[in-house]
């Protein structure tokens, strides 16, 4: 059965990628262990292509104890080590540690905001931003609001989530929505 759906074109043809983008690019996320997730991933992104850490993201949930931010954020030299010598994972050694110094900075916004998910939603009222872009390239790869997000994180010591990596970030988790209009995932698009 062919399959009619009209979809940002970024995700091409890949049969994952188009899982990805049907199933989880854009939908609102508020539980903070795919939010520790996908930090760990954007952040592993930056430089990179995101189908190439897609791909890698199997990987990535073995490397990084399931995407447990507490075990994460006790690793050592040792598990240090261990991520340099995986193959299935990017073997960058200042990724590798800013993924530990982020988790020990995303459990430090956990205990003051009660969620990590209560600290990010905050910034937008509880309350997605939904573009309305004719076009992909009309989309920004920063924005007023990605870049006071990156600097209060900066601040906090997160590494590696600058205001394009943080844009990123919120449009998979949903806090911002930029499929574009003819997509079938765009909220106009959808039938209630």
């Amino acid at each position: 059965m062919a399959d009619i759906h009209v979809r940002c074109s970024w995700c091409g043809k890949d049969k994952a990628y188009q899982k990805y983008h049907d199933l989880e690019w854009g939908v609102p996320c508020r539980d903070d262990k795919k939010l520790f997730e996908f930090l760990i991933l954007e952040s592993a992104q930056a430089g990179l292509s995101w189908l190439t850490i897609l791909r890698k993201r199997d990987n990535y949930r073995l490397a990084f104890a399931n995407f447990d931010v507490k075990a994460v954020s006790t690793f050592g030299d040792q598990e240090k080590q261990r991520l340099m010598q995986d193959a299935g994972i990017v073997r960058n050694r200042l990724k590798i540690e800013s993924a530990i110094t982020n988790a020990q900075c995303f459990l430090e916004v956990q205990k003051e905001a009660g969620s990590f998910s209560h600290y990010l939603w905050s910034y937008f009222s509880n309350k997605p931003i939904v573009n309305c872009w004719e076009n992909e390239d009309q989309i920004p790869v920063s924005t007023p609001i990605s870049q006071k997000i990156s600097k209060d994180m900066k601040r906090r010591g997160f590494k590696f989530f600058g205001a394009t990596t943080c844009y990123a970030y919120l449009q998979a988790m949903g806090l911002v929505n930029d499929h574009v209009l003819g997509c079938f995932r765009h909220p106009s698009q959808i039938k209630r």
